[in-house]
């Protein structure tokens, strides 16, 4: 006879600084280790497993990330008990948000809608060693209302070959952001931030291998004055075969939002 198996939907938050990314690999220390390690305490005894979104690069943190929970045999009586007795046995650097019953139809991967990435930096003098886990300070002056500009170019449909590591493994290098714009930042503040900070926001359905900390990498050459409007445009056609080198820090990207169909 065949187990019954409980669907769910977790939202979780994590500061992803110390971890080597999502996924869960051996010798390594990642959040899907850890969430796994955790629901051992928290479900003794059952089996049960769990599959993300979408995986995250090393020191990639996330205000709203998601997992899918299936768990075999009696459903959870009290989810509220269940988050409470989650987070206590997580380390304080990860949070579980919500957990709602899924049907089985759903699936975490297939069904995720939109995500917003954003970048939170800022340039001039070194910051405060404590804006480390969450704050990308680009030495020296940066041409921040050209930045802006180039920005807004990576909006709509283009080839993103150039913008993303290990381009043989991806097969769908064309791909649509929603919106890329540069603001000022709002998501996270501290007393140790500089006076100001930016965030580079970035919506769209699905993104490539470090996508978004290349885009930001380019903006920020962009800045420097080493790469030009031209050199932006020519490296979205779909003829253009060069992979660029300029990859951002890990530390200053978070997955913002994560919406479902």
């Amino acid at each position: 006879m065949q187990k019954k198996r409980n669907y769910y939907l977790v939202k979780v938050q994590f500061l992803g600084f110390r971890y080597s990314g999502w996924q869960k690999q051996p010798g390594q220390k990642t959040i899907e280790g850890m969430l796994t390690k955790t629901l051992k305490y928290v479900i003794e005894d059952r089996v049960y497993k769990i599959l993300g979104a979408g995986r995250t690069d090393a020191k990639v943190s996330a205000l709203e990330a998601a997992f899918e929970l299936y768990l075999d045999g009696e459903p959870i009586e009290d989810l509220d008990d269940f988050v409470y007795f989650f987070n206590i046995n997580l380390p304080p650097d990860i949070r579980i948000l919500s957990v709602s019953k899924a049907e089985k139809k759903f699936n975490i991967i297939q069904h995720s809608k939109e995500k917003e990435y954003v970048y939170l930096f800022a340039y001039g003098e070194k910051s405060h060693p404590f804006c480390a886990p969450c704050l990308v300070t680009f030495l020296g002056d940066l041409d921040l209302d050209k930045m802006k500009v180039v920005a807004k170019m990576f909006e709509g449909t283009h080839n993103f070959k150039a913008y993303t590591v290990r381009a043989s493994e991806n097969k769908k290098f064309v791909r649509t952001i929603k919106s890329c714009e540069i603001k000022e930042n709002t998501i996270i503040s501290a007393s140790f931030f500089p006076e100001k900070t930016y965030a580079l926001h970035v919506n769209g359905e699905g993104f490539m291998r470090y996508q978004i900390r290349m885009l930001m990498g380019v903006l920020v050459e962009v800045g420097k004055g080493n790469l030009s409007v031209n050199d932006i445009e020519e490296s979205l056609k779909l003829d253009y075969d060069t992979q660029l080198p300029y990859v951002a820090p890990g530390s200053g990207l978070l997955l913002n939002k994560l919406k479902f169909k």
